[in-house]
Protein backbone atom coordinates (compact mmCIF):
# COMPACT_ATOMS: atom_id res chain seq x y z
CA UNK A 1 0.00 0.00 0.00
CA UNK A 2 2.82 2.41 0.89
CA UNK A 3 4.52 1.69 -2.44
CA UNK A 4 1.31 2.53 -4.33
CA UNK A 5 0.88 5.74 -2.34
CA UNK A 6 4.47 6.79 -3.06
CA UNK A 7 3.98 6.07 -6.76
CA UNK A 8 0.74 8.08 -6.83
CA UNK A 9 2.45 10.99 -5.04
CA UNK A 10 5.30 10.82 -7.55
CA UNK A 11 2.84 10.87 -10.46
CA UNK A 12 1.04 13.89 -8.99
CA UNK A 13 4.35 15.69 -8.50
CA UNK A 14 5.42 14.95 -12.08
CA UNK A 15 2.03 16.03 -13.41
CA UNK A 16 2.18 19.30 -11.45
CA UNK A 17 5.67 19.98 -12.74
CA UNK A 18 4.60 19.32 -16.34
CA UNK A 19 1.59 21.65 -15.93
CA UNK A 20 3.80 24.43 -14.56
CA UNK A 21 6.29 24.03 -17.40
CA UNK A 22 3.50 24.09 -19.98
CA UNK A 23 1.94 27.19 -18.40
CA UNK A 24 5.26 29.03 -18.33
CA UNK A 25 6.02 28.04 -21.92
CA UNK A 26 2.56 29.11 -23.14
CA UNK A 27 2.84 32.44 -21.31
CA UNK A 28 6.31 33.09 -22.71
CA UNK A 29 5.19 32.36 -26.26
CA UNK A 30 2.10 34.54 -25.78
CA UNK A 31 4.18 37.48 -24.50
CA UNK A 32 6.53 37.16 -27.47
CA UNK A 33 3.53 37.04 -29.81
CA UNK A 34 1.99 40.13 -28.22
CA UNK A 35 5.28 42.00 -28.46
CA UNK A 36 5.65 41.11 -32.14
CA UNK A 37 2.05 42.26 -32.69
CA UNK A 38 2.93 45.61 -31.11
CA UNK A 39 5.28 46.30 -34.03
CA UNK A 40 2.57 45.94 -36.68
CA UNK A 41 0.04 47.65 -34.38
CA UNK A 42 2.28 50.73 -34.14
CA UNK A 43 2.56 50.79 -37.94
CA UNK A 44 -1.23 50.36 -38.09
CA UNK A 45 -1.64 53.51 -35.97
CA UNK A 46 0.57 55.45 -38.38
CA UNK A 47 -1.29 54.15 -41.45
CA UNK A 48 -4.64 54.91 -39.80
CA UNK A 49 -3.55 58.49 -39.12
CA UNK A 50 -2.34 58.76 -42.71
CA UNK A 51 -5.72 57.51 -43.91
CA UNK A 52 -7.50 60.08 -41.76
CA UNK A 53 -5.34 62.91 -43.13
CA UNK A 54 -5.91 61.65 -46.67
CA UNK A 55 -9.68 61.51 -46.15
CA UNK A 56 -9.82 65.05 -44.74
CA UNK A 57 -7.59 66.57 -47.40
CA UNK A 58 -9.52 64.74 -50.13
CA UNK A 59 -12.38 67.17 -49.49
CA UNK A 60 -10.28 69.87 -51.12
CA UNK A 61 -8.78 67.52 -53.72
CA UNK A 62 -5.23 67.36 -52.40
CA UNK A 63 -5.68 64.04 -50.61
CA UNK A 64 -6.78 62.27 -53.78
CA UNK A 65 -3.16 62.27 -54.91
CA UNK A 66 -2.16 60.30 -51.79
CA UNK A 67 -4.83 57.60 -52.14
CA UNK A 68 -2.75 55.08 -54.16
CA UNK A 69 0.22 55.41 -51.81
CA UNK A 70 -1.82 55.01 -48.63
CA UNK A 71 -3.67 52.00 -50.07
CA UNK A 72 -0.36 50.36 -51.00
CA UNK A 73 0.84 50.98 -47.44
CA UNK A 74 -2.37 49.42 -46.07
CA UNK A 75 -2.08 46.29 -48.21
CA UNK A 76 1.65 45.97 -47.49
CA UNK A 77 1.01 46.17 -43.74
CA UNK A 78 -1.74 43.54 -44.08
CA UNK A 79 0.80 41.29 -45.82
CA UNK A 80 3.27 41.80 -42.96
CA UNK A 81 0.58 40.80 -40.47
CA UNK A 82 -0.19 37.64 -42.45
CA UNK A 83 3.49 36.71 -42.34
CA UNK A 84 3.61 37.40 -38.59
CA UNK A 85 0.52 35.30 -37.91
CA UNK A 86 1.95 32.52 -40.07
CA UNK A 87 5.09 32.45 -37.91
CA UNK A 88 2.98 31.97 -34.76
CA UNK A 89 0.37 29.57 -36.06
CA UNK A 90 -1.41 28.29 -39.16
CA UNK A 91 -0.72 30.06 -42.41
CA UNK A 92 -3.05 32.92 -43.36
CA UNK A 93 -3.71 32.50 -47.07
CA UNK A 94 -3.60 35.87 -48.83
CA UNK A 95 -6.37 36.89 -51.22
CA UNK A 96 -5.71 38.20 -54.70
CA UNK A 97 -3.85 41.56 -54.79
CA UNK A 98 -6.41 44.31 -54.14
CA UNK A 99 -6.60 47.49 -56.24
CA UNK A 100 -4.92 50.74 -55.27
CA UNK A 101 -7.14 53.09 -57.28
CA UNK A 102 -9.84 54.92 -55.35
CA UNK A 103 -12.86 53.97 -57.44
CA UNK A 104 -11.98 50.26 -57.53
CA UNK A 105 -10.96 50.22 -53.87
CA UNK A 106 -14.33 51.60 -52.74
CA UNK A 107 -16.14 48.47 -53.94
CA UNK A 108 -13.33 45.94 -53.31
CA UNK A 109 -14.19 43.52 -50.43
CA UNK A 110 -10.52 42.81 -49.66
CA UNK A 111 -9.80 46.50 -49.16
CA UNK A 112 -12.82 46.85 -46.86
CA UNK A 113 -11.69 43.86 -44.78
CA UNK A 114 -8.17 45.31 -44.58
CA UNK A 115 -9.62 48.62 -43.35
CA UNK A 116 -11.70 46.88 -40.68
CA UNK A 117 -8.61 44.99 -39.53
CA UNK A 118 -6.56 48.20 -39.51
CA UNK A 119 -8.97 49.95 -37.15
CA UNK A 120 -9.11 47.00 -34.73
CA UNK A 121 -5.37 46.35 -34.79
CA UNK A 122 -4.52 50.03 -34.32
CA UNK A 123 -6.75 50.20 -31.23
CA UNK A 124 -7.31 46.90 -29.45
CA UNK A 125 -4.25 45.24 -30.99
CA UNK A 126 -2.01 48.14 -29.97
CA UNK A 127 -3.38 48.12 -26.41
CA UNK A 128 -2.88 44.35 -26.06
CA UNK A 129 0.63 44.56 -27.49
CA UNK A 130 1.48 47.35 -25.08
CA UNK A 131 0.20 45.24 -22.17
CA UNK A 132 2.32 42.34 -23.45
CA UNK A 133 5.41 44.51 -23.03
CA UNK A 134 4.45 46.41 -19.85
CA UNK A 135 3.21 43.43 -17.80
CA UNK A 136 6.51 41.46 -17.82
CA UNK A 137 8.47 44.63 -17.02
CA UNK A 138 6.13 45.40 -14.12
CA UNK A 139 6.30 41.79 -12.89
CA UNK A 140 10.11 41.82 -12.81
CA UNK A 141 10.27 45.31 -11.33
CA UNK A 142 7.84 44.68 -8.49
CA UNK A 143 8.89 41.09 -7.71
CA UNK A 144 12.50 42.15 -7.32
CA UNK A 145 11.67 45.31 -5.35
CA UNK A 146 12.87 43.96 -1.95
CA UNK A 147 16.34 43.48 -3.47
CA UNK A 148 16.93 47.15 -4.24
CA UNK A 149 14.38 49.26 -2.34
CA UNK A 150 16.93 50.45 0.21
CA UNK A 151 18.99 51.99 -2.59
CA UNK A 152 16.14 54.25 -3.74
CA UNK A 153 15.50 57.80 -2.50
CA UNK A 154 13.08 58.06 0.40
CA UNK A 155 10.12 59.51 -1.52
CA UNK A 156 10.37 57.27 -4.61
CA UNK A 157 7.14 55.58 -5.68
CA UNK A 158 7.36 51.94 -4.66
CA UNK A 159 5.04 50.13 -7.09
CA UNK A 160 4.98 50.04 -10.87
CA UNK A 161 1.41 51.42 -10.88
CA UNK A 162 2.66 54.73 -9.45
CA UNK A 163 1.22 54.57 -5.94
CA UNK A 164 2.66 53.89 -2.48
CA UNK A 165 5.99 54.45 -0.78
CA UNK A 166 8.16 51.85 0.93
CA UNK A 167 9.49 52.79 4.36
CA UNK A 168 9.89 49.31 5.85
CA UNK A 169 10.36 45.68 4.91
CA UNK A 170 6.61 44.93 5.10
CA UNK A 171 6.04 47.69 2.53
CA UNK A 172 8.71 46.20 0.25
CA UNK A 173 7.22 42.72 0.58
CA UNK A 174 3.77 44.12 -0.26
CA UNK A 175 5.22 45.45 -3.54
CA UNK A 176 6.75 42.02 -4.18
CA UNK A 177 3.29 40.46 -3.70
CA UNK A 178 2.01 42.87 -6.35
CA UNK A 179 4.72 41.52 -8.64
CA UNK A 180 3.53 37.99 -7.95
CA UNK A 181 0.06 39.17 -8.91
CA UNK A 182 1.41 40.45 -12.23
CA UNK A 183 2.99 37.06 -12.84
CA UNK A 184 -0.31 35.33 -12.12
CA UNK A 185 -2.07 37.65 -14.55
CA UNK A 186 0.51 36.88 -17.23
CA UNK A 187 0.19 33.12 -16.72
CA UNK A 188 -3.60 33.25 -16.75
CA UNK A 189 -4.41 35.89 -19.35
CA UNK A 190 -1.46 36.23 -21.75
CA UNK A 191 -2.43 33.30 -24.04
CA UNK A 192 -5.99 34.63 -24.32
CA UNK A 193 -4.70 38.15 -24.99
CA UNK A 194 -2.49 36.82 -27.79
CA UNK A 195 -5.45 35.03 -29.36
CA UNK A 196 -7.57 38.17 -29.03
CA UNK A 197 -4.89 40.26 -30.73
CA UNK A 198 -4.46 37.75 -33.58
CA UNK A 199 -8.18 37.06 -34.05
CA UNK A 200 -9.09 40.02 -36.30
CA UNK A 201 -6.15 39.35 -38.57
CA UNK A 202 -7.00 35.67 -38.97
CA UNK A 203 -10.65 36.48 -39.71
CA UNK A 204 -10.30 39.55 -41.90
CA UNK A 205 -6.98 39.14 -43.70
CA UNK A 206 -7.49 35.59 -44.93
CA UNK A 207 -8.78 34.85 -48.41
CA UNK A 208 -12.57 34.70 -48.52
CA UNK A 209 -14.57 31.69 -49.65
CA UNK A 210 -15.08 33.29 -53.06
CA UNK A 211 -11.35 33.80 -53.64
CA UNK A 212 -9.68 31.89 -56.44
CA UNK A 213 -7.20 29.58 -54.73
CA UNK A 214 -5.94 27.98 -57.92
CA UNK A 215 -2.49 29.51 -57.42
CA UNK A 216 -2.22 28.00 -53.94
CA UNK A 217 -3.46 24.64 -55.26
CA UNK A 218 -0.85 24.76 -58.03
CA UNK A 219 1.82 25.58 -55.44
CA UNK A 220 0.81 22.65 -53.25
CA UNK A 221 0.71 20.37 -56.31
CA UNK A 222 4.26 21.42 -57.19
CA UNK A 223 5.31 20.89 -53.58
CA UNK A 224 3.85 17.38 -53.59
CA UNK A 225 5.63 16.59 -56.86
CA UNK A 226 8.91 17.88 -55.41
CA UNK A 227 8.39 15.77 -52.28
CA UNK A 228 7.80 12.63 -54.35
CA UNK A 229 10.83 13.41 -56.51
CA UNK A 230 12.99 13.96 -53.42
CA UNK A 231 11.74 10.69 -51.98
CA UNK A 232 12.54 8.81 -55.21
CA UNK A 233 15.99 10.42 -55.35
CA UNK A 234 16.67 9.38 -51.77
CA UNK A 235 15.59 5.80 -52.49
CA UNK A 236 17.91 5.67 -55.52
CA UNK A 237 20.79 6.99 -53.42
CA UNK A 238 20.22 4.36 -50.73
CA UNK A 239 19.90 1.61 -53.36
CA UNK A 240 23.19 2.67 -54.99
CA UNK A 241 24.94 2.80 -51.63
CA UNK A 242 23.75 -0.70 -50.74
CA UNK A 243 24.38 -2.18 -54.19
CA UNK A 244 27.74 -0.61 -55.00
CA UNK A 245 29.19 -0.70 -51.52
CA UNK A 246 27.71 -3.03 -48.92
CA UNK A 247 26.61 -5.77 -51.31
CA UNK A 248 30.05 -5.96 -52.94
CA UNK A 249 31.70 -6.17 -49.51
CA UNK A 250 29.42 -9.01 -48.45
CA UNK A 251 30.06 -10.90 -51.71
CA UNK A 252 33.78 -10.44 -51.12
CA UNK A 253 33.41 -11.84 -47.59
CA UNK A 254 31.55 -14.88 -48.95
CA UNK A 255 34.22 -15.57 -51.60
CA UNK A 256 37.08 -15.18 -49.14
CA UNK A 257 35.43 -17.44 -46.57
CA UNK A 258 34.88 -20.12 -49.23
CA UNK A 259 38.50 -19.92 -50.36
CA UNK A 260 39.74 -20.03 -46.77
CA UNK A 261 37.61 -23.12 -46.03
CA UNK A 262 39.14 -24.94 -49.00
CA UNK A 263 42.69 -23.93 -48.02
CA UNK A 264 42.50 -24.58 -44.30
CA UNK A 265 43.73 -28.18 -44.60
CA UNK A 266 46.62 -27.76 -47.07
CA UNK A 267 47.73 -24.18 -46.36
CA UNK A 268 46.74 -22.94 -42.87
CA UNK A 269 48.85 -19.76 -43.18
CA UNK A 270 47.14 -18.80 -46.46
CA UNK A 271 43.75 -19.56 -44.91
CA UNK A 272 44.53 -17.21 -41.99
CA UNK A 273 45.43 -14.45 -44.43
CA UNK A 274 42.15 -14.92 -46.30
CA UNK A 275 40.21 -14.90 -43.02
CA UNK A 276 41.82 -11.60 -42.06
CA UNK A 277 40.85 -10.13 -45.42
CA UNK A 278 37.32 -11.47 -44.94
CA UNK A 279 37.13 -9.89 -41.48
CA UNK A 280 38.34 -6.55 -42.87
CA UNK A 281 35.75 -6.68 -45.66
CA UNK A 282 33.01 -7.53 -43.13
CA UNK A 283 34.00 -4.56 -40.95
CA UNK A 284 33.92 -2.27 -43.98
CA UNK A 285 30.48 -3.61 -44.92
CA UNK A 286 29.24 -2.97 -41.37
CA UNK A 287 30.62 0.56 -41.45
CA UNK A 288 28.88 1.26 -44.77
CA UNK A 289 25.61 -0.14 -43.42
CA UNK A 290 25.85 2.21 -40.45
CA UNK A 291 26.52 5.14 -42.77
CA UNK A 292 23.48 4.31 -44.88
CA UNK A 293 21.24 3.86 -41.82
CA UNK A 294 22.38 7.18 -40.38
CA UNK A 295 21.62 8.91 -43.68
CA UNK A 296 18.02 7.66 -43.41
CA UNK A 297 17.38 8.82 -39.82
CA UNK A 298 20.40 9.64 -37.62
CA UNK A 299 20.17 7.74 -34.31
CA UNK A 300 21.67 10.76 -32.55
CA UNK A 301 18.34 12.56 -33.00
CA UNK A 302 16.58 9.95 -30.86
CA UNK A 303 19.43 9.76 -28.36
CA UNK A 304 20.23 13.47 -27.87
CA UNK A 305 17.46 15.41 -29.59
CA UNK A 306 17.90 18.13 -32.18
CA UNK A 307 20.09 20.34 -29.98
CA UNK A 308 22.53 17.53 -29.20
CA UNK A 309 22.61 16.33 -32.80
CA UNK A 310 23.39 19.80 -34.15
CA UNK A 311 26.04 20.31 -31.48
CA UNK A 312 27.69 17.10 -32.70
CA UNK A 313 27.66 18.38 -36.29
CA UNK A 314 29.20 21.68 -35.19
CA UNK A 315 31.93 19.88 -33.23
CA UNK A 316 32.89 17.86 -36.32
CA UNK A 317 32.86 20.87 -38.67
CA UNK A 318 36.24 22.06 -39.92
CA UNK A 319 35.11 25.68 -39.41
CA UNK A 320 34.53 26.88 -35.81
CA UNK A 321 30.77 26.85 -35.39
CA UNK A 322 28.48 28.23 -32.69
CA UNK A 323 25.12 26.53 -32.09
CA UNK A 324 22.12 28.17 -30.39
CA UNK A 325 19.01 25.97 -30.19
CA UNK A 326 15.80 26.99 -28.44
CA UNK A 327 13.21 24.26 -29.11
CA UNK A 328 11.09 23.71 -25.97
CA UNK A 329 9.28 20.66 -27.36
CA UNK A 330 10.23 17.92 -29.80
CA UNK A 331 9.11 18.36 -33.39
CA UNK A 332 8.02 15.55 -35.69
CA UNK A 333 10.82 13.09 -36.41
CA UNK A 334 10.77 13.86 -40.14
CA UNK A 335 11.07 17.59 -39.46
CA UNK A 336 14.00 17.09 -37.08
CA UNK A 337 15.69 14.84 -39.65
CA UNK A 338 15.21 17.49 -42.34
CA UNK A 339 16.65 20.20 -40.07
CA UNK A 340 19.60 17.92 -39.27
CA UNK A 341 20.37 17.23 -42.92
CA UNK A 342 19.99 20.91 -43.86
CA UNK A 343 22.56 21.90 -41.23
CA UNK A 344 24.85 18.99 -42.18
CA UNK A 345 24.79 19.96 -45.87
CA UNK A 346 25.17 23.66 -45.09
CA UNK A 347 28.18 23.09 -42.82
CA UNK A 348 29.74 20.81 -45.44
CA UNK A 349 29.35 23.56 -48.04
CA UNK A 350 30.86 26.10 -45.64
CA UNK A 351 33.88 23.90 -44.98
CA UNK A 352 34.43 23.13 -48.68
CA UNK A 353 33.63 26.36 -50.50
CA UNK A 354 33.29 29.42 -48.26
CA UNK A 355 36.80 29.96 -46.80
CA UNK A 356 34.95 31.17 -43.70
CA UNK A 357 36.56 31.84 -40.35
CA UNK A 358 33.47 31.01 -38.33
CA UNK A 359 29.87 29.88 -38.68
CA UNK A 360 26.72 30.01 -36.57
CA UNK A 361 23.60 27.85 -36.43
CA UNK A 362 20.47 29.26 -34.78
CA UNK A 363 17.27 27.26 -34.32
CA UNK A 364 14.03 28.56 -32.82
CA UNK A 365 10.59 26.96 -32.43
CA UNK A 366 7.80 29.55 -32.31
CA UNK A 367 4.10 29.22 -32.96
CA UNK A 368 4.25 25.74 -34.42
CA UNK A 369 7.10 26.65 -36.81
CA UNK A 370 10.77 25.70 -36.73
CA UNK A 371 13.03 28.57 -37.83
CA UNK A 372 16.57 27.61 -38.81
CA UNK A 373 19.40 29.98 -39.73
CA UNK A 374 22.94 29.04 -40.82
CA UNK A 375 25.41 31.90 -41.25
CA UNK A 376 29.09 32.19 -42.13
CA UNK A 377 31.55 35.05 -42.72
CA UNK A 378 33.02 33.54 -45.87
CA UNK A 379 33.43 34.91 -49.37
CA UNK A 380 29.79 34.41 -50.37
CA UNK A 381 28.64 33.85 -53.93
CA UNK A 382 26.73 30.62 -53.16
CA UNK A 383 24.78 29.50 -56.23
CA UNK A 384 21.93 27.02 -56.10
CA UNK A 385 22.73 25.94 -59.67
CA UNK A 386 26.40 25.42 -58.95
CA UNK A 387 26.16 21.90 -57.56
CA UNK A 388 26.57 22.98 -53.93
CA UNK A 389 23.75 20.79 -52.61
CA UNK A 390 21.27 23.66 -52.24
CA UNK A 391 18.88 22.03 -54.70
CA UNK A 392 18.71 18.94 -52.49
CA UNK A 393 18.12 21.11 -49.44
CA UNK A 394 15.29 22.93 -51.20
CA UNK A 395 13.65 19.63 -52.18
CA UNK A 396 13.78 18.32 -48.63
CA UNK A 397 12.19 21.52 -47.35
CA UNK A 398 9.54 21.52 -50.07
CA UNK A 399 8.51 18.04 -48.95
CA UNK A 400 7.26 19.67 -45.69
CA UNK A 401 5.75 22.72 -47.42
CA UNK A 402 8.50 24.80 -45.85
CA UNK A 403 10.37 27.83 -47.13
CA UNK A 404 14.04 28.53 -47.85
CA UNK A 405 15.79 31.83 -48.44
CA UNK A 406 19.45 32.36 -49.29
CA UNK A 407 21.47 35.57 -49.11
CA UNK A 408 25.04 35.21 -50.37
CA UNK A 409 26.40 38.34 -52.05
CA UNK A 410 29.96 38.22 -53.42
CA UNK A 411 32.28 38.92 -50.54
CA UNK A 412 29.85 37.47 -48.02
CA UNK A 413 28.40 36.89 -45.60
CA UNK A 414 26.16 33.97 -46.47
CA UNK A 415 22.87 33.45 -44.63
CA UNK A 416 20.63 30.44 -45.17
CA UNK A 417 17.18 30.65 -43.54
CA UNK A 418 14.71 27.77 -43.39
CA UNK A 419 11.14 27.75 -42.09
CA UNK A 420 9.46 24.39 -41.39
CA UNK A 421 6.17 23.38 -39.75
CA UNK A 422 6.95 21.56 -36.51
CA UNK A 423 4.23 18.98 -36.73
CA UNK A 424 4.23 17.78 -40.32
Amino acid sequence: MAIHQDAAAGDRSTGLKDNVVRALSAAGIAIAQLASGLNTAFLAVLVLLWLAVTAMTSLVGVGLLMVPAVLRALHSLAGQERERLGRWGPEVVAPEPPPTQLRAALVDPTTRRNLRWLVRHATLGFLLGLLGVVLPISAVRDSAFPLYWKLLPADTTASSVGIGHAHSWPDALAVALLGVGWIAIILGLAPGMARLQAGPGRRLLAAGPDTDLSLRVAELTATRAAALDAHATELRRIERSLHDGTQNRIVSVTVLLGAARRMVARDPAGADELLERAQSAAEQALSELRTVSRSILPPVLDDRGLAGALSGLAAECAVPCRVDVDVPERCAASVEATAYFVVAEALTNIAKHSAAGQAAVTVRARGGRLHLCVEDDGRGGADEDGGSGLTGIRRRIAAHDGALSLSSPPGGPTTLKVDLPCGS
